[in-house]
């Protein structure tokens, strides 16, 4: 993963608005009814149907979906007490995720003390606000207290996820591991470094699920928790080991397990080489494991290895649990997060892990063939079947333990509803990324005398996604790389096309584009003139096979940079035109919009090209394109004009591209509500499917409908894509985000890779 900056990280927390969460309204409110229905004078009725019958608040509010993640900042990630204030920026980012994961809806709170009984009375006094609660980020041993008492006089779901969601998630990775050494939970011995909350929660679930406590052995920094300790809380007390054991080399010796919740370094190779065949080690330590990956695989071959990391296998990340268990909790209403409901859940995980992972998840993550086996013992966090897999199993153990107020009775329809939640695509640029990185591509950047280029530049490059080749004033990129210390740049290829360096390769451009265009208007002088300026440079490197993607735009008008990559590049044999599409990022997944960009007023002839690109390029993504030929006309209501000009185009796709789902002509309301679609137009090919694509008429109807779906809809814009080049060509947005550039270099490597085969 790329290194992330100080400037990164406040950039991302600051830019536009400031935060990573808002919220949004849920019902009408533009005209005076609707305000009139929102609160006075018809917020009334509600009320007093609550005041009748408290349970109505779930019928009449957001309760049911709305979770609270509460904190005092005394123990922020590994930071330590930073108080309140300071710890806000994690909790947004919990609700952030709470909500990307699991449609959870999230309020953070943080209170001001580290008084016990102020915590708890304040978090009663507010509970009625929410349907759940996630405390979070509490440092031990008050947390135990505070969950304690919480989970006694609440009667709504409250878990410490610092405790169980790393206790579950582990847990399940550990159940896999032994089943594959072939040890039984009740015979191994298990050292656990840390005595934090953590660790503590961690050893309680094990012990839980079959492990016993006398083959325990937890460590503090002192060492192995024994009798002969004198300075033990009551809680440290609960795992005291009867051992004969002084050290923390000394518990190693044979163990099978290792659970480290501790600090980074504290297990060295002999540690590893010292404990029993077929050893098991989760460095949870973050964001550095006890022991390195490649220190523990260097010193036993046997070893099972899992890490709190992203870039290793089996990450123990909690991600996997908290959104889905909360999920499970608030759909059955429960009363409670019991052992039955998190020990479903590690079964639930578990289990998941050894089912066939499907193809998106084994690209997301650049994998051929994810398999149940010593490197996959634990599901990956995109794996889109979790909501749907473990929600469910803690609804069901939810019910079956009796803290279900509101029990499921249709199982089939729930998991539907589920899948519905976060729509099936919405993980799309996580995707593209992965899927650049199985094969990275030379990619040539334009315009790099600017900071937001060399920046997506140097990601792209740490994260495996392109090798940068970086255009421009030499003397200037290297001020910037310097200034804002982008030193992997250092190792990019760097092209001054002014340069007297390149007065060899400069003649060899000229000459190509000349002998290409001598017949178009061209003379000798302009060529020699064109190839000093990067656009014609970073196009003609592609060309030549120099380069393997180009990417321009970032300080160059759209039409000015189109019109230097078509003077270089052609089009594919099997079209005379291209165009452009946009994909729009919305709650309910990506939406791709075509032509936006280029053809003004297109042919039936260019519809149906832009039709079977952008088919084309959906399917590169591993998505099944359904697409509607959108215009004010529904299928032959009007005769002439535009909408003839998409019917013919229908016409041709149907007849001549039978396997392609597409239909219209037909008007956007249409195409985008499977439901009256159906119920007015039964003979559609689309029947009740949901569109996912739409083509429009001409430029003029394309262009205005993206922007307002970006400005109105607040869809974020990932484009504009070229299609229809022979080679891998894209114009980014005048001045856009590093996000930006950089998802559009993943689009330009992934078009390389298809051009490649």
């Amino acid at each position: 993963m790329a290194k992330i900056t100080k400037i990164d990280a406040l950039k991302y927390h600051s830019d536009g608005r400031p935060g990573k969460i808002e919220v949004v309204p849920t019902k009408p409110h533009s005209t005076q009814r609707d305000l009139a229905l929102a609160y006075s004078p018809g917020v009334a009725e509600p009320c007093l149907e609550i005041e009748k019958n408290p349970e109505d608040v779930y019928k009449y509010t957001a309760k049911g979906n709305l979770v609270a993640v509460i904190s005092n900042g005394t123990a922020v990630l590994g930071l330590g007490d930073l108080g309140a204030l300071a710890g806000k920026p994690v909790m947004e980012g919990k609700g952030l995720l709470f909500k990307i994961f699991a449609d959870i809806d999230v309020f953070d709170i943080e209170v001001d003390t580290m008084d016990i009984d102020k915590f708890v009375e304040t978090v009663k006094l507010i509970s009625p606000t929410f349907g759940g609660i996630n405390l979070e980020d509490i440092k031990a041993p008050e947390c135990f207290e505070i969950e304690e008492r919480l989970k006694k006089e609440l009667n709504i779901p409250v878990m410490h996820d610092d405790q169980h969601g790393t206790a579950i998630i582990s847990s399940a990775g550990l159940i896999n591991a032994l089943e594959i050494v072939g040890k039984k939970i009740g015979d191994v011995k298990i050292v656990v470094s840390g005595a934090g909350a953590s660790a503590m929660a961690c050893t309680k679930l094990i012990i839980s699920l079959g492990a016993k406590k006398e083959n325990v052995i937890m460590c503090d920094t002192k060492g192995p928790i024994t009798a002969v300790r004198t300075d033990l809380t009551k809680y440290k007390k609960e795992f005291i080991t009867l051992r004969d054991i002084h050290t923390f080399e000394d518990a190693m010796k044979e163990a099978d397990v290792f659970l480290g919740l501790s600090a980074k370094d504290l297990v060295s190779k002999e540690m590893v080489r010292s404990m029993a065949k077929d050893p098991i080690i989760f460095a949870m330590a973050n964001p550095d494991p006890e022991i390195s990956y490649e220190d523990a695989i260097d010193a036993r071959p046997d070893v099972i290895m899992a890490t709190g990391r992203s870039d290793y296998p089996n990450q123990v990340n909690n991600v996997l649990g908290f959104p889905f268990i909360f999920r499970g909790a608030l759909d059955v209403r429960a009363t409670a997060i019991n052992e039955e409901m998190k020990k479903a859940a590690v079964y639930a995980l578990a289990g998941l892990a050894k089912e066939p992972v499907p193809e998106e998840v084994n690209k997301a993550y650049n994998q051929k063939n994810l398999t149940f086996g010593r490197e996959y013992i634990i599901p990956k966090p995109l794996d889109p079947r979790l909501i749907y897999t473990v929600a469910p199993a803690v609804a069901k153990a939810a019910m079956n333990s009796g803290v279900s107020l509101s029990p499921i009775k249709d199982w089939d329809a729930y998991i539907e509803i589920l899948k519905a939640r976060l729509g099936s695509d919405n993980k799309l640029i996580s995707r593209i990324q992965s899927q650049a990185k199985r094969e990275k591509k030379r990619v040539a950047f334009a315009d790099a005398e600017n900071y937001n280029v060399l920046k997506a530049a140097q990601i792209s490059m740490i994260e495996g996604i392109a090798d940068p080749i970086l255009i421009g004033d030499k003397d200037e990129i290297l001020k910037i790389i310097n200034e804002f210390e982008l030193t992997e740049l250092l190792e990019a290829i760097i092209i001054d096309p002014r340069s007297h360096e390149e007065e060899q390769r400069r003649k060899k451009y000229s000459d190509y584009f000349y002998q290409s265009r001598n017949r178009k208007g061209v003379s000798i002088t302009d060529v020699a003139q064109k190839m000093y300026i990067p656009n014609y440079w970073g196009t003609m490197m592609v060309e030549h096979g120099e380069a393997d993607a180009f990417i321009t735009g970032y300080s160059t008008k759209y039409s000015e940079a189109l019109k230097t990559i078509v003077e270089v590049v052609k089009c594919k044999s099997e079209v005379d035109h291209i165009a452009g599409m946009y994909i729009m990022m919305t709650k309910k997944g990506p939406y791709f919009f075509a032509d936006t960009t280029v053809n003004i007023q297109p042919t039936s002839k260019m519809i149906v090209d832009t039709t079977l690109l952008t088919a084309q390029t959906i399917k590169r993504l591993n998505i099944e394109p359904k697409i509607a030929m959108v215009s004010f006309s529904n299928f032959g209501t009007t005769k002439a004009g535009n909408p003839e000009t998409v019917r013919k185009a229908v016409e041709i796709l149907h007849k001549d591209y039978p396997e392609i789902i597409v239909d219209g002509e037909m008007q956007a309301n249409f195409a985008l509500n499977p439901t009256i679609r159906q119920k007015k137009f039964p003979f559609s090919k689309l029947k009740d499917m949901n569109v996912n694509t739409l083509i429009f008429p001409d430029l003029n109807s394309g262009n205005i409908a993206y922007k307002m779906l970006q400005e109105i809809g607040n869809a974020e814009a990932l484009g504009p894509v070229l299609m229809g080049l022979k080679k891998p060509m894209h114009i980014v947005q005048l001045e856009c985000s590093v996000r930006e550039i950089l998802n559009m270099t993943a689009l330009a490597v992934i078009d390389a890779q298809a051009m490649n085969k």
